[in-house]
Order: C-alpha cells, then sequence, then structure tokens
C-alpha cells in the first residue's frame, strides 16, 4: 500500500473540498488499496457525515443514507415488509461481518472481483486503459456474458444493486456543479470502449442517498441467488423480480439480473414478454429467452445462459406465488 493524505470532515461541503477518495466502510478500496489496484493520494473519511439514517418521504417513497449499513438496511422493518427483494439481496451477500462494515453507497461503487483487475501483475483495461484484458483469452468461468466489450469483460458483483435496479431505485448526489438526481437504470455504464468508467459519477461527486420508490398495493417481490457455495460467494447468476399481479395476471414487472451483466441488469425485454400477461410456467420461460437472447458466452461460462434462464424462471415461479 502506498503513502496517502488522510482527512475526516465533518459536512458534506467540507467533504467536497479538495476531495481525494471517499471512504466509508473500506471493504471493497482498502482491499484495492493493499493490492496497489487502487492508489490515492488522499483519502477522505466520510463517516462522520450524518448519512446514515432511513426515512419515509411525504410522497411514500424512503430515503436511504449513503452511509447505512447493509445489515441494518436489511434488517429495517419497512425494507422487509414493503422492499423484500432488496433485504434478501443484502443478506444473500459478504458475511454478517462485512454487512455491519460495508455500506449503501459503498455497495453501489463496489469494483468487480474479476481475478485479472485485482492482479497487477496482468493486463486489465479497466485497471490500466489500453493494455488488454486478459480475461477475454483466460479463465473466465466467473465472467459477464451480457454487456460486454472487446475491452472488458468484467461482471458487477453487487447483489444490493440489482435487487434496487428492479425496484427502480435513484441516487442522489452533491458535486461541485450541485445536486443530481440520476436513476440507476442510468448510473452504470457498460464498459464499451472505457472500460475503466464504471458510472456516471464525476470526480469528487458524492453519493448522499437513495429513494426507493413507493411501491403499489399488493406488488411482491423476490430475489434469487445461484452461486457455487452457501455462503460468502458472489453470484453466478442472480434474478430480481418486482412484480404487482392479481388473480394469476402480471400487471406490472420489473426483472433485474445480476452476475451475468457487466453492470447490474435491467431486462426490459424479458418485461415486455411478462407484462399484461398471465402468470404461468410457459410465458416465464418465453421472457428467460427474451432475456438472454444477446448473450455472448466466453470458453469457459457458456453454462451461465442456461443458469440465468433457470434464475429468472424460479424467481417469477416464487413471487407470483406471493402475489
Amino acid at each position: 500500500m502506498q503513502a496517502f493524505r488522510y482527512r475526516q470532515p465533518k459536512s458534506v461541503d467540507a467533504a467536497l473540498e479538495n476531495s481525494g477518495r471517499f471512504l466509508a466502510g473500506g471493504t471493497t478500496l482498502i482491499d484495492l488499496m493493499k493490492l496497489n489496484v487502487e492508489t490515492p493520494q488522499q483519502i477522505v473519511d466520510i463517516n462522520l457525515l450524518p448519512l446514515d439514517r432511513i426515512e419515509a418521504t411525504a410522497d411514500g417513497s424512503l430515503k436511504v443514507g449513503a452511509l447505512v449499513r447493509n445489515s441494518d438496511l436489511a434488517n429495517h422493518s419497512e425494507i422487509k415488509a414493503q422492499y423484500a427483494v432488496l433485504s434478501l439481496a443484502l443478506l444473500s451477500g459478504a458475511s454478517p461481518q462485512l454487512r455491519n462494515m460495508a455500506t449503501t453507497a459503498g455497495n453501489l461503487l463496489q469494483r468487480t472481483r474479476c481475478y485479472y483487475f485485482r492482479d497487477t501483475n496482468y493486463p486489465c483495461n479497466k485497471r490500466q486503459p489500453g493494455t488488454g484484458c486478459a480475461a477475454i483469452d483466460g479463465l473466465n468461468r466467473i465472467h459477464a456474458i451480457l454487456g460486454t466489450s472487446d475491452q472488458c469483460v468484467a461482471t458487477h458483483p453487487s447483489d444490493m444493486a440489482v435487487a434496487m435496479m428492479a425496484l427502480e431505485a435513484v441516487v442522489h448526489t452533491r458535486g461541485a456543479k450541485g445536486e443530481r438526481t440520476i436513476a440507476l437504470e442510468d448510473f452504470y455504464l457498460v464498459p464499451g470502449q472505457t472500460p475503466h468508467r464504471e458510472n456516471v459519477l464525476e470526480p469528487g461527486e458524492l453519493i448522499t442517498h437513495v429513494t426507493l420508490p413507493k411501491l403499489a398495493e399488493g406488488t411482491k417481490s423476490y430475489y434469487l441467488k445461484l452461486r457455487d457455495r452457501a455462503q460468502y460467494e458472489f453470484a453466478l447468476s442472480s434474478a430480481a423480480i418486482v412484480v404487482e399481479a392479481k388473480g394469476g395476471h402480471i400487471k406490472r414487472v420489473r426483472v433485474a439480473l445480476g452476475g451475468v451483466g457487466t453492470k447490474p441488469w435491467r431486462s426490459h425485454e424479458a418485461e415486455r414478454v411478462l407484462t399484461g400477461k398471465d402468470a404461468t410456467p410457459e410465458n416465464f420461460h418465453a421472457a428467460a429467452e427474451a432475456a438472454l437472447q444477446g448473450a455472448k458466452p466466453l470458453r469457459d461460462n457458456a453454462f451461465k445462459v442456461e443458469l440465468a434462464k433457470r434464475a429468472l424462471v424460479r424467481a417469477m415461479t416464487v413471487a407470483t406465488q406471493a402475489a
């Protein structure tokens, strides 16, 4: 780890002055600094900022502060009752110790677990643009099949972000240019020719909170995570479903996939197949086929195509049974 300057401001305004890399739980950043993948010259510890509350808003949505710990969010009574998909996603990730440290904003910003990104002995366009992608011809079993490019095939690791994508969460930020409101679907970037740019944040821009829109009465949700082992493992495939259904008929549905995309993957294709249809296995399978139609598997991860389809079908089955 290289030497760095350290600041611990007590207000958002102070945090934005001469800012460096923001530090909250540190469950990603510190690891990457130890590996010399990230070498910030200045660390801005934001843990003293008043951004750790979960609050209802006047329009019925829920405001989640950037510093709310994953364990607190997962076990919050309103989250468990109204946004079950988010609670399930959070509890499926990491370990209790890590969930006690990791924060809402940090989880949204966590970086890929691609082996080649984390090992500076290998070329990586995400870590050092223009050097190449070792994963394309290397070991790529865990890598993405949706949203890839010839520059990068790394998956986004977050479970929480997949659930928030299905919930149509909104990210709120503060920066040198003032405040911004960004739909989560617009927050992440696919690698294209600039894999080092993972989201639309500008340098020094700080996430202050996330808003979860109010759900229609009777909406049900579910998160399914498939992985190599039952605990402390990243998804090979996951599916987040938020569905409004009545009498076996789907009125509205949101579908997001994890473990298979270069970003948390919203499937508008699956949603179009399902909206206005009956909740039947045939329609679920048709939606799964549509969701994975654009998949581009690599040598070692072609199994993810079928795995993701099955995850989507199973998650839809459970969510609509609850509805």
